[in-house]
């Protein structure tokens, strides 16, 4: 290396090594502030509500909007979710529940939306995710709520009718799928575990590539990484957080069928959110079982302006060929249009709820 080009370095370096410690010592101030809100809060009596969904997706939207580059918004945003996940941990780690066990999608969402300071909480089936927040045992929950590909996880929905939880947040997760295995060729896999939905993800790819393997589903991509990990010729279908997790190396890499595949995560938690300026809302509402009643239920959102973004229909699991229907809107249940329609909504539903209203996702 010549000296001139040791030269130019070395000052850059200087430069670089300034700068930490400006951002060393920018970060502690902002942690110390974050604990003056902790007090306040404190002597205020509420203490118990120190994550506010709303204000950090309006940092969030504020730093995307201020972002003049060269780093991407996505790498800011994914810093500073764990700027704020360390802040709030100076004051109390989040418990968050999730559908386990460790090296889930789940656990992907949780991190993803609550950094990684968070308190991990895997639970062995959705129905304890709810339980464990019901119960004050953890502060939050994060459910899968749909897949672009294969649709509304039925359970989920199943629960959010009697849950008193309510959506504060939504995450969500760009799916990519790997096959993850010990072995160096695919002519060498003979057995490929997964969840039964991965597997259905992938099923073109395992047609093409890896026709003659058994499919074997199990009750997680985690499960099916132990198991490939421990057996000769096995593999897994899985994401990234499997493949670190149990060290097992990437044989193919993305083999989803479809290239957008995506889950969509609600985050649960004892209070909704207030507004943050890029909102939705989302409830369930039945219809009289007698011809227009639905349309009739619709029409104050088109009358409000308001956008209905999703409308999803399942057995109301009471009654017989009864149906309620899951709806998310556009805005927050505060705005003038929002609140109209919901209004009008109420006098025309034999049956309303309000699961939240909370931040659009920020990506």
């Amino acid at each position: 290396m010549s000296d001139d080009l040791q030269s130019e370095l070395a000052a850059v370096r200087r430069q670089i090594d300034a700068l930490d410690g400006e951002l060393l010592a920018l970060l502690n101030q902002r942690a110390r502030l974050a604990q003056q809100v902790g007090a306040i809060k404190l002597r205020h009596g509420e203490a118990g509500f120190i994550y506010r969904p709303e204000r950090e997706a309006q940092v969030l939207q504020r730093i995307q909007g201020m972002n003049p580059g060269p780093l991407s918004n996505e790498s800011l945003t994914w810093f500073f979710r764990e700027v704020m996940s360390a802040c709030l941990s100076l004051e109390q780690p989040l418990g968050i529940a999730f559908l386990g066990p460790l090296g889930t999608f789940s656990e992907s969402a949780a991190v993803k939306h609550f950094g990684h300071a968070a308190r991990l909480l895997p639970q062995i089936s959705i129905d304890d995710v709810f339980r464990e927040v019901e119960a004050l045992h953890a502060d939050y929950a994060v459910v899968p709520i749909e897949n672009s590909t294969e649709g509304a996880v039925g359970r989920t929905l199943d629960l959010l009718l009697t849950t008193p939880l309510k959506i504060c947040g939504e995450v969500v997760l760009r799916i990519h799928q790997h096959l993850l295995s010990n072995e160096t060729a695919l002519a060498d896999v003979h057995k490929v575990y997964s969840h039964a939905q991965s597997l259905a993800q992938c099923h073109e790819w395992l047609n093409r590539s890896l026709p003659l393997a058994q499919r074997v589903p199990v009750g997680s991509n985690a499960q099916a990484a132990q198991l490939a990990a421990a057996e000769a010729g096995a593999a897994a279908i899985a994401g990234q957080a499997a493949a670190e997790r149990y060290r097992l190396p990437e044989l193919a890499s993305s083999i989803e069928d479809e290239p957008n595949n995506t889950t969509r995560f609600a985050v649960l938690g004892r209070h909704d959110a207030g507004r943050s300026g890029r909102d939705k809302t989302s409830l369930i509402m039945s219809a009289q079982n007698q011809t227009g009643a639905l349309g009739g239920l619709l029409a104050p959102f088109a009358d409000a302006g308001v956008s209905m973004t999703r409308l999803e229909s399942r057995p109301a699991r009471h009654t017989l060929w009864e149906y309620v229907f899951f709806v998310d809107l556009d805005g927050h249940r505060d705005d003038e249009p929002v609140r109209r329609a919901l209004d009008e909504l109420a006098r025309r539903a034999p049956y309303l709820k309000l699961l939240g209203s909370y931040p659009m996702a920020v990506y």
